[in-house]
């Protein structure tokens, strides 16, 4: 059976030997043995690692995303619960779709001061 030691599993996937490590603690991925002091690992946590790096990406905590792995490891993910995550992203691009039209707009408005500007004092007030 091919392994993978943990320096080829970080060079595969972008991420260094610690955060592997520490993944492995938080039970997100496992390694199939060692061989010597190098942890050995399966192929198929490359595409497992692919997986917990778009749930990052998407703002998912990492105990979320260990929720999202059955006891046998394959993938269970609630539905629901990318819905939600959806809804949530939504309104984060909202809020900075809006934060970037009123910068733009600061950017180009002819008001003496930022402040003097009626869009700028909107979008300072609007922060929370």
């Amino acid at each position: 059976m091919m392994t993978l030691d943990i320096s080829e599993v970080a060079s595969r996937s972008g991420l260094a030997s610690s955060a592997l490590r520490y993944y492995e603690t938080k039970g997100l991925i496992a390694s199939s043995g060692r061989h010597g002091l190098r942890r050995l690992y399966d192929p198929s946590v490359l595409e497992r690692l692919a997986l917990i790096r778009l749930g990052r990406a998407a703002g998912f905590s990492l105990d979320e995303i260990a929720r999202m792995f059955g006891a046998d490891g394959a993938p269970q993910i609630d539905r629901a619960l990318l819905a939600a995550k959806a809804d949530e992203l939504d309104q984060t691009i909202r809020k900075l779709s809006a934060m970037r039209d009123g910068l733009r707009h600061a950017s180009v408005c002819p008001a003496p001061s930022h402040m003097e500007c009626r869009k700028f004092r909107r979008l300072v007030n609007a922060v929370k």
